[in-house]
């Protein structure tokens, strides 16, 4: 793989290809069709990178197609409206044709934006190129930026560094996400020798395993085959359906707030991943258990009632009590930041707060697996490796006192706008990857009852999904706590990873409670750490007001609309 992972095939109006690989690297491609381009890059190319474990698979190489290539290749620069839709060319046209006579294969998603060329495998013989074309919307604009536009070496070299720090593309980033979970945690290894000689593939122990399990009914998501024997039209509550999402609270600002003149946003680093890390995970199915004992140790699904927690007055330490304003706090066991009313399903960590703010639990029955594993946590530090490296050539560094982290943030994207690029891309592996745990069935054709693919896959598990949202949700809540507790300041808004409070100035250290450059123990912390927060916005306490007050809506959660301060009818539900 001495070219790297990757390559950007570009064609000159001579009828030259050319190869730009990452490191200023640039090849002669003197192949005149798809599937003589495929056995070069297979071939001639040295295009590839290493596995990411030991049981794993080599990356297959990466080749994406520029407009020139596309035009070259007898390929369309844009898909019809009814490719889109099918994600694809039809079988019939040439390309797919020529690839036919070769006897190369594509999977079943077919010649789309992330096509996959294959034959099958040999033995250890693995005969597979992936093709990325941007034209075909490929690098949604939403996580790469403008990469799509870039010439063929400035994307050649997004997407290297991209490749060289998460993992060569595999698809959206989404699916890279989840790719990167299994790249690090194969589900088959290569057994010790036996008494022949030879070696068999077993189970890789922390891995998922090969074959896919069922959820508990309670983390099945509507339309899920588990749930086919409910009336049609019934609507489960938090007594029969998990709900862990993430935060979208907000309240009405205090006569005191409002006398503040401005309303400050900061947002959590890479708040999933740092919900991730170190996170206990079920690996197999889940064991019904009547009248558990709760085990904060265990991951799993608890039917508990946890009405009775009282915010007013929480545990602050070994034997201390804090003593808060409830009513302008986020409850932190529903989404909705609504007290809950009786028995709900919750996933181990939000239980675990419950015990910890203090308060007894005695769950009804849980769905619990004994086998268990903190199998994200690899898939986290190569992640955050990735994030704070990219930043760090961004000028972020990892030990910046608060001051200076602000200033440089301010700034960073407009030094490098492709780094940046990969930055956003690399933030958006994190939640695609984990959205994909629950994945649904998409298009509006679909209807419960029919194939539902991604069921298919081991890598489908809800209830790891919904412990690292509960996760991440209790550990912002844990710091909103502290913060209430020392300051007596409490959020106007809190929309997933960014909380909203009212302060005299523009700044998070207006409000932030810094001592001699030092945070407070387990509140908000400055930093481009994950699970540390940066400045997500400011905007004035008057434009909060009359934001509200023009749509008739005195919760409408400003956390969204904090960054820029631009609010739409469609974004108030008028």
């Amino acid at each position: 793989f001495e070219h790297g992972p990757l390559a950007v095939v570009d064609a000159g109006a001579d009828g030259q290809v050319l190869a730009y690989c990452t490191g200023g690297l640039v090849l002669d491609v003197p192949a005149k069709t798809v599937p003589a381009l495929v056995e070069w890059a297979l071939t001639k190319a040295r295009l590839g990178q290493p596995r990411l474990s030991a049981p794993g698979k080599d990356a297959d190489p990466l080749l994406v197609l520029t407009e020139a290539a596309l035009k070259r290749y007898g390929l369309p620069v844009a898909l019809s409206e009814e490719e889109r839709l099918a994600g694809r060319i039809p079988e019939s046209h040439k390309v797919v044709k020529q690839l036919a006579r070769a006897e190369w294969q594509l999977t079943k998603r077919g010649f789309g934006p992330w096509a996959r060329i294959y034959r099958p495998a040999k033995g250890s013989d693995r005969q597979c190129v992936q093709l990325c074309i941007p034209l075909w919307q490929a690098l949604d604009a939403r996580h790469w930026g403008n990469a799509a536009q870039l010439p063929p070496a400035e994307l050649a070299r997004v997407l290297g560094v991209y490749a060289a720090r998460v993992m060569t593309p595999r698809g959206s980033t989404a699916v890279t996400g989840l790719e990167l979970m299994t790249a690090l945690h194969p589900p088959t290894r290569a057994s010790q020798q036996d008494a022949e000689g030879r070696r068999h593939s077993e189970h890789n122990p922390g891995s998922l395993g090969k074959d896919p399990v069922d959820p508990a009914p309670c983390e099945a998501p509507d339309g899920h085959p588990l749930l086919a024997d409910l009336p049609r039209f019934h609507v489960r509550g938090p007594a029969e359906k998990l709900f862990e999402e993430a935060y979208d609270w907000a309240r009405p600002m205090t006569d005191d707030e409002c006398t503040l003149r401005h309303l400050v946003g900061i947002d959590v680093n890479m708040a999933f991943a740092a919900g991730a890390n170190g996170l206990i995970v079920g690996l197999g199915s889940p064991t019904r258990v009547q009248e558990p004992v709760f085990d904060p140790k265990l991951p799993g699904s608890w039917l508990v009632d946890l009405s009775h927690v009282d915010l007013s007055r929480v545990k602050a330490g070994k034997d201390t009590w804090a003593e808060l304003d409830a009513g302008r706090l986020p409850s932190p066991f529903t989404p909705k930041g609504e007290r809950p009313e009786g028995p709900a399903w919750y996933a181990t960590p939000t239980v675990a707060y419950a015990v910890e703010l203090g308060y007894g639990v005695r769950p009804i029955e849980a769905y619990v697996r004994y086998e268990n594993g903190r199998y994200l946590d690899g898939w986290y530090q190569r992640l955050r490796d990735a994030y704070l490296a990219t930043m760090a050539d961004l000028g972020v560094g990892a030990d910046m006192a608060p001051e200076d982290f602000l200033q440089a943030m301010a700034g960073h994207k407009d030094g490098d706008p492709e780094l940046a690029a990969v930055v956003s891309a690399i933030k958006a592996t994190v939640k695609g990857g984990l959205g994909k745990l629950r994945e649904r069935p998409r298009g509006e054709g679909w209807r419960p009852g029919e194939p539902w693919r991604a069921l298919s896959r081991p890598t489908w598990r809800p209830d790891i999904r919904a412990a690292v949202i509960s996760r991440t949700r209790i550990n912002l809540h844990r710091k909103i706590v502290k913060h209430a507790a020392f300051t007596g300041q409490y959020p106007v808004a809190v929309l997933s990873d960014c909380v909203v409070y009212a302060a005299g100035g523009e700044s998070p250290l207006d409000f932030l409670p810094y001592r001699e450059g030092k945070p407070l123990p387990g509140g908000f912390k400055l930093g481009v750490n994950p699970g540390l927060v940066k400045h997500e916005g400011t905007q004035s306490v008057l434009w909060g007001e009359e934001v509200r007050e023009r749509f008739d809506a005195p919760e409408l959660n400003l956390a969204r609309y904090i960054k820029d301060g631009t609010v739409t009818d469609a974004d108030s539900g008028e």
